[in-house]
């Protein structure tokens, strides 16, 4: 069985290749991821990337082990504010959120709805549950923790040391306005 997935936007133009097991699988829940999903469902053809209890899942994998295939021409990033140290790309050729970045981050957090529903990975916990007014809306299926905690952290280091403390850079020329 090949250990490599191939995943992207909605009408097929953009195309990534992910290699291996994601760091971790998850659900954010913060004021950033929330409001970057509502503001980029406003774009033309968008569509809602947040579950029913307004949660941002997705999938964490090391930037070592992710090829973009095709469509990088399409590739544009927003941000939140113009010194935002996240910044979310799109896939525009159908308005697609394709992953978030976190400045100087090794990894990208890829949107879950980039696989097929019967493909797509599980998530594993729900992360800043904290920034929600009113958290008893939530699944209890799995943990629903009220910030990231020290084993979040510790996966993230212990991928960053497999990758020789290395820091691939995504180049996105473009960026777009949401």
């Amino acid at each position: 069985m090949s250990d490599t997935t191939h995943i992207g936007c909605a009408c097929g133009q953009t195309r990534l290749k992910v290699k291996g097991a994601p760091i971790l699988v998850s659900e954010c829940l913060c004021d950033s991821c929330r409001a970057a999903a509502s503001r980029l469902s406003t774009l033309p053809g968008a569509r809602n990337i947040l579950t029913p209890y307004d949660a941002t899942p997705s999938a964490e994998y090391r930037k070592d082990r992710i090829t973009i295939v095709s469509g990088e021409e399409t590739l544009s990033e927003f941000r939140l504010s113009p010194d935002a140290g996240s910044r979310r790309v799109v896939a525009t050729c159908c308005n697609t959120p394709m992953f978030l970045e976190m400045k100087g981050a090794h990894w990208l957090s890829l949107y879950l709805h980039l696989w097929p529903a019967d493909t797509r990975p599980k998530a594993e916990l729900r992360t800043m549950v904290g920034d929600l007014p009113d958290a008893s809306r939530l699944p209890k299926d799995i943990p629903n923790l009220k910030t990231h905690t020290v084993s979040f952290y510790a996966k993230l280091l212990c991928a960053w040391i497999a990758m020789g403390f290395r820091n691939p850079k995504i180049a996105i020329a473009r960026k777009i306005e949401a």
